[in-house]
């Protein structure tokens, strides 16, 4: 007989499709720990089978624009923080993809976006990236920086796009056949994909940029006005990642200015 501890191991090495056998062969040892096991991979075939019905719902988008071609979603991350970057992604997956458990960057772990990531990176047809700096962030404004963002993301598609939805409500001025989706990283997968990308791209970025300026926690709040940023930013000054033109950098640098007088 195996130790549970084994079949623990046996579990987890396990694909999803043999989890249903493997509790069948085990849902008559009576060893508690056993039945917790099987229990457990219970529940999440009955959370995989109803993710399977989401993204179902999902492909509604694919089914009614399949007939356009190769179908791009964009979303973008970073117009709220006060540093950093704000990076647009635009994705293309193939026709009836089926990696499961796309979502809104947002309502994902950080464990299970770095996962979704190298999933979508070696399932798309084609990934593109657009970024704007902090400098142009203050030079035209967020919401143009980030419109800018999304049309440079499209642009690095190595595939051309036949139809492209844009989560929010305001799309770049561009030549290709476009809508806005409302909360559209809950609803189109393509869009999902973008968002998880393009979030695990800038959290990536930011991570990097603590390494250079460690005193203000970058991997931690990745640039957001957090208690532990505007402490930081009070006591040492913004960085050149700052975005001045935001309201908490720009008193800061107005109280500089005022102590040198």
């Amino acid at each position: 007989m195996k130790t549970i501890g084994e079949i623990k191991e046996e579990f987890s090495a396990a694909r999803e499709a043999d989890w249903n056998a493997i509790c069948q062969m085990y849902e008559t040892d009576l060893r508690s720990g056993v039945q917790k096991l099987v229990q457990q991979y219970r529940k999440k075939l009955d959370a995989l089978e109803k993710e399977k019905l989401r993204m179902e719902q999902m492909m509604q988008f694919e089914h009614k624009y399949e007939h356009l071609g190769y179908l791009c979603g964009i979303d973008e991350v970073g117009r709220g923080p006060l540093a950093g970057p704000v990076v647009a992604c635009a994705v293309i997956l193939p026709k009836d993809c089926d990696i499961l458990w796309l979502n809104d960057s947002k309502k994902l772990t950080a464990k299970k976006r770095e996962e979704l990531y190298d999933v979508i990176l070696e399932g798309a047809v084609s990934v593109g990236i657009g970024m704007a700096s902090p400098e142009r962030i203050d030079e035209i404004n967020i919401l143009q920086a980030t419109l800018e963002a999304m049309k440079a993301a499209v642009e690095k598609l190595p595939v051309e796009p036949d139809f492209v939805q844009v989560d929010g409500n305001k799309l770049p001025k561009w030549k290709w056949l476009s809508e806005a989706v409302v909360k559209g990283d809950d609803k189109v997968e393509w869009i999902s994909a973008a968002s998880i990308i393009a979030k695990t791209t800038r959290d990536a970025y930011m991570c990097k940029m603590a390494e250079l300026y460690p005193q203000y926690g970058f991997e931690h709040h990745v640039g957001y006005g957090t208690a532990e940023h505007i402490k930081a930013l009070k006591a040492y000054g913004p960085t050149p990642i700052h975005r001045k033109t935001f309201a908490p950098v720009r008193e800061v640098i107005d109280g500089l200015s005022t102590d040198t007088k």
